[in-house]
C-alpha cells in the first residue's frame, strides 16, 4: 500500500488530459499538412533496404500508449510528474516543429500482414500515415517514458521492461515505420528533453555580472562560430555527415555557458554531469581531456605545494601515487569525478575554464578546501592545474595564513609546478578576495 500513498494521481490525470489530445491534435496536423503537399522526399541509406520486416514487433510497438499513461501515475512526488510531463510536451512539440519544417515519408513497401497483427497495423493506419518521419517521436517517448519505468523498478521486473522498451524502440525499424536517421533524430529529442528540464538539484543559475565579461564574450563569440560552420559542414555533405551536428550543439552550449549560462550548461552535482549533458556535450569533453593530456604530458600530473596539498590536473587512471590522496577537490565543469576520487572524501565546485571565478565561486572553493582538509593528502585538481586549480590554492594559503599576500601565494605554487600560469587579473581578483578575510574569521588550521 505505501507505493500507493501520497501520489498526485489527479495532477497526473490533468497532465493526461493535456497531453493525449495535445499529440493527437498536433500529430494529425503534421500529417495533414505534409500530405497536401506536392512532393515529399525521403532520407534513406542503401543498407536500410536489408532491414527486416517482423509483423510481430508491432505488438511493442503498439504498447507504447499504455506505458506513456501509465508513466505518469507512476511519478512518486508533484516535481517529479510536472518535470517528467514537461519533457513528454517539449518533446512532441518538437517533433512536430521537425515534421513541418522537414517534412519526409517513409519510403520502403510494407509487406501484407494478416491475423491479430494485421489487425494492430491496420488500427496504426486509420491515424498515422507515412509522414511524420524525423524525428521519429516513437524513439524519443520511449527514452524518456523507460527513464520513468526504470527509476521506479527493481531486479527482474527492471530487466523485463528494459528489454521491452528496448523492443519499442527497435519495432519502429521493424514494423516499417521509420528510417535510420528518423530514430537517430528521435533519441536526439528525447536528449535534448531531459536536458531542458532537469532532475533537481540541477538548475539553470545564470552568472550575473561577471568580472570579466567581455572575455567571456569573445569566447562565447569563438565557439559560437565553431558551432556554425560545423552546422554549415553537415548541411553540406548530408548523410554521415549529419552526425558534424552532435559537436556543433556541443560548441553552441559551451558558447551559451560562455554568454551568461556559466556551470549551469553542464549540469554538474556532486561530481558528476546529468546523463543528458554528459552526452550532449561529449564532442567538447573528449576535446577538453585530450587537450589535458597534452599541455601536461611533459609534467608530473600533480605536485606537492606544501605537505599534504597536492595541485594537479584532472586524475586519470594512472594518476594516483602511493602514499594515496585521501580527499580531491575538483573543479572542473566538464569532467565526472572518478570512480577512485568518489570513493574518497570529495567535493566538486564547477568553475568554467579560460575565466575567472566569481568571489562567490571563491569562496566556496576554499570552503571545500578548508573541509577536506582534516582527509590529507589532498589533491585539488582542474582540467589541467595550471589555472583555476591554482588560483583556489593561492586563495587557500592566503586564508589560513600561509601566504601573507597574493603574489607571495603564486610564488609558492610556481615553485612547486612551474607551469602554474596567474596573470595580473588572477592576482586581482585574489586581491578582491584577501579583502574580504579580515570580515569573516577563518579557521585554525594546522
Amino acid at each position: 500500500m505505501h507505493f500507493f500513498q501520497n501520489r498526485p494521481w489527479l495532477r497526473a490525470l490533468g497532465w493526461l488530459l493535456l497531453l493525449g489530445p495535445f499529440f493527437f491534435v498536433s500529430y494529425g496536423l503534421a500529417n495533414w499538412w505534409t500530405g497536401q503537399l506536392g512532393h515529399v522526399g525521403s532520407l534513406v541509406f542503401s543498407w536500410e533496404h536489408h532491414i527486416p520486416f517482423w509483423a510481430w514487433t508491432i505488438a511493442p510497438y503498439m504498447s507504447l500508449d499504455a506505458f506513456y499513461a501509465g508513466s505518469l501515475f507512476l511519478c512518486a512526488t508533484r516535481a517529479e510528474l510536472d518535470t517528467h510531463a514537461k519533457r513528454l510536451l517539449s518533446a512532441s512539440a518538437l517533433s512536430v516543429l521537425g515534421f513541418l519544417l522537414f517534412p519526409l515519408q517513409f519510403s520502403l513497401v510494407r509487406p501484407a500482414v494478416a491475423g491479430f497483427n494485421g489487425w494492430l497495423f491496420e488500427v496504426l493506419a486509420g491515424f498515422d500515415k507515412p509522414y511524420n518521419q524525423a524525428p521519429s517521436l516513437h524513439v524519443s517517448l520511449a527514452l524518456l517514458v523507460g527513464l520513468v519505468y526504470w527509476r521506479h523498478t527493481r531486479g527482474l521486473l527492471r530487466g523485463l521492461l528494459a528489454v521491452w522498451f528496448g523492443l519499442i524502440a527497435l519495432s519502429v525499424f521493424t514494423t516499417y515505420q521509420h528510417h535510420f536517421i528518423d530514430g537517430v533524430a528521435g533519441a536526439a529529442v528525447g536528449v535534448v528533453c531531459l536536458y531542458l528540464f532537469p532532475d533537481a538539484p540541477r538548475a539553470w543559475r545564470p552568472v550575473h555580472a561577471p568580472a570579466d565579461r567581455p572575455w567571456r564574450r569573445k569566447l562565447a563569440a569563438g565557439y559560437g562560430l565553431g558551432a556554425a560552420l560545423l552546422l554549415a559542414a553537415a548541411t553540406a555533405l548530408g548523410g554521415w555527415g549529419w552526425l558534424l551536428l552532435w559537436p556543433a550543439g556541443a560548441l553552441l552550449l559551451v558558447s551559451l555557458a560562455y554568454a551568461g549560462l556559466g556551470t549551469s550548461v553542464f549540469q554538474k552535482h556532486d561530481g558528476r554531469l546529468s546523463f543528458a549533458a554528459g552526452l550532449l556535450l561529449a564532442p567538447y569533453r573528449l576535446g577538453a581531456w585530450v587537450s589535458s593530456r597534452l599541455f601536461t604530458r611533459r609534467q608530473a600530473p600533480a605536485a606537492e605545494v606544501l605537505p599534504g596539498l597536492w595541485l594537479g590536473r584532472a586524475p586519470g587512471r594512472t594518476d594516483w601515487p602511493e602514499p594515496n590522496y585521501g580527499a580531491v577537490l575538483d573543479l572542473t565543469a566538464e569532467f565526472n569525478l572518478s570512480p577512485a576520487a568518489r570513493a574518497r572524501s570529495h567535493h566538486s565546485v564547477p568553475l568554467l575554464d579560460l575565466v575567472l571565478p566569481s568571489l562567490e565561486e571563491l569562496q566556496q572553493a576554499v570552503a571545500a578546501l578548508h573541509r577536506l582538509w582534516p582527509h590529507r593528502p589532498v589533491l585539488v585538481h582542474c582540467a589541467l592545474g595550471y589555472s583555476r586549480s591554482a588560483l583556489v590554492v593561492a586563495a587557500w594559503l592566503l586564508a589560513t595564513g600561509r601566504a601573507a599576500t597574493p603574489a607571495e601565494a603564486v610564488a609558492q605554487l610556481q615553485a612547486a609546478r612551474p607551469q602554474v600560469h596567474l596573470t595580473k587579473r588572477h592576482l586581482a581578483v585574489l586581491t578582491d578576495y584577501q579583502a574580504t578575510l579580515a570580515a569573516e574569521p577563518q579557521p585554525a588550521l594546522s
